[in-house]
């Protein structure tokens, strides 16, 4: 006997459906699997033989002949199990063939027959919404996550056995020997397999930051100063200073300051997450802004992505969020400098034999340096690195990564007076709430456009939402020959100080806002 069972897959962050086709027939008994499959897809055929037979049901003494279609795109992943599973089942008259009509599947098949959480059931999920399906059978630890998408009924499961006696009280219940009215046929279904039930409003407004907070940092004015325009702004952020005083502590709370993520925002991050696996089983919804540290032993790969079937790297694991580069000369060069189209393009495209794919890759890059090799430069009681080795150490940060950095903050060593304090010091939610009055101007000049935030704003468009007066045109002019600005730095600077404008509450750009703005240019200030 032949029948489908429809099924996905995913291609970096795109859905795409796969009709998992078996035919049963006469023959020397066999287990066939076709269709363009990576090992993964291969080893299912054991993964379900043995998984039906523990879960008593024996394969037929037949030829039995699985093809994942279409058989031009690869497949790959452990999620065609169950639509195998159940497809063989179907086959072998174990339910009608009408109970499975309009049901995607997606599964990974333990040897005992309960099924295990697999990657990228999300965007799966919204593909089948999109193209009109309307429910989905996952494993139990991935059901919050498919969930998520409104509009379609997404139920988990927890082994095979239980999405066979689902599909059986469906049958039942179509007139194929069953009894009872409309509502008892639902009720019988949902009490196999109940639809799960997310609240993704409830998950966004409470994200749960943890215990770190502003409040906490002591002194640092400038820096904090800093970090409050990069977040309003969405601009890069390089701190610089030695060992102790608070760079990486000022980086972890950022996000804290950040405005909150959107549920449409939250849905694209927890896509690339579930591509990535990254998601801890019976996860919805990524709540908050992301944060990813990457140790300076990564690899270009890990921080892009990539891999003989690409999958998305930290860059794209903290779109919408923070990426931060902790001891940035300790990093290889060639993985440093491999940020430079991302940072400007925010997306990431991995070229591959078997495809190619895009990820995105919009991020605030936040990231931290000591001055010199031994950190206390220019402390000369201190620090005792040459000249040349001081400049072998900043020469590890290419130029053009340098350019690409909004804000740079210098941080000096802590004043006692700061760490004896008796008063408060300001809080994140005090911050936060001034990045965010600062955000809804940028919302409401940006409507109708491309922009989200004033970091966004590219060339074309300076003289639109970055004008400035004819003394501010004398303020950037004198600042161009004296900083010996390029095309780029000369930009940001405008970028930045439209940024620092709308925290002031001004439309104008003025001259105080640009200088303060010049003031976080490296070196020359």
């Amino acid at each position: 006997m032949y029948c489908k069972i429809l099924s996905g897959g995913v291609m970096g962050i795109s859905a795409n459906f796969v009709w998992v086709e078996v035919d049963i027939d006469t023959g020397l008994p066999s287990f066939s699997l076709v269709g363009s499959l990576g090992s993964e897809v291969r080893e299912s055929r054991e993964r379900v033989s043995v998984a039906l037979k523990n879960a008593g049901y024996a394969l037929p003494a037949s030829r039995v002949t699985v093809n994942l279609a279409p058989a031009d795109v690869h497949k790959e992943g452990t999620g065609y199990d169950l639509p195998m599973a159940v497809g063989i089942l179907q086959a072998m008259h174990y339910f009608p063939q009408e109970a499975a009509e309009g049901i995607l599947f997606l599964g990974e098949l333990g040897l005992g027959g309960e099924l295990k959480r697999i990657r990228g059931v999300l965007p799966i999920v919204q593909a089948a919404k999109e193209a009109g399906i309307k429910e989905c059978i996952v494993p139990q630890g991935n059901a919050a996550e498919g969930a998520v998408i409104p509009g379609i009924a997404v139920r988990g499961a927890e082994n095979i056995a239980q999405v066979v006696a689902f599909l059986c009280a469906g049958g039942e219940n179509s007139g194929k020997g069953g009894a009872g009215t409309a509502g008892e046929e639902t009720t019988g279904r949902e009490r196999i397999l109940p639809r799960t039930i997310v609240d993704t409003q409830a998950l966004i407004q409470n994200p749960g930051h943890g215990g770190d907070d502003f409040s906490q940092v002591s002194g640092q004015a400038l820096a904090k100063r800093g970090a409050e325009i990069a977040a309003a702004g969405f601009h890069n952020l390089l701190l610089i200073g030695p060992p102790g005083v608070g760079k990486s502590m000022i980086a972890k709370r950022m996000p804290g300051i950040l405005p909150p993520i959107t549920l449409e925002e939250s849905l694209e991050v927890t896509g690339i997450h579930s591509v990535a696996g990254a998601l801890r089983d019976g996860q919805a919804l990524v709540p908050g802004r992301p944060f990813q540290s990457p140790h300076h032993t990564a690899s270009s790969t890990t921080l892009l992505g990539g891999g003989l079937y690409p999958k998305p790297g930290l860059i794209s694991m903290a779109h919408r969020g923070i990426l931060f580069l902790d001891e940035l000369p300790e990093f290889r060069r060639e993985v440093i400098d491999s940020l430079r189209q991302p940072l400007e393009e925010r997306r990431v495209q991995i070229a591959r034999m078997r495809g190619s794919v895009d990820y995105p890759s919009d991020i605030m890059l936040v990231a931290a340096m000591n001055p010199c090799p031994c950190g206390f430069f220019p402390d000369r009681n201190r620090c005792k690195c040459s000249e040349a080795q001081i400049a072998r150490y900043r020469g590890k940060v290419s130029g053009p990564i340098m350019d690409r950095i909004d804000l740079w903050v210098e941080l000096q060593a802590v004043e006692l007076k700061h760490l004896q304090q008796t008063w408060e010091e300001e809080s994140s939610k005090q911050i936060q709430q001034r990045v965010l009055e600062a955000r809804k101007r940028q919302e409401e000049r940006f409507a109708g456009t491309k922009y989200r935030f004033n970091a966004d704003i590219r060339a074309e468009d300076m003289e639109r939402f970055c004008a400035l007066s004819q003394a501010g045109k004398q303020v950037m002019e004198k600042l161009y020959y004296r900083l010996q600005l390029g095309a780029r730095a000369y930009h940001r600077i405008r970028k930045v100080a439209r940024t620092i404008a709308d925290l002031a509450g001004e439309e104008k750009i003025r001259e105080e806002h640009l200088l303060e703005a010049a003031g976080f240019r490296p070196g020359e200030r």
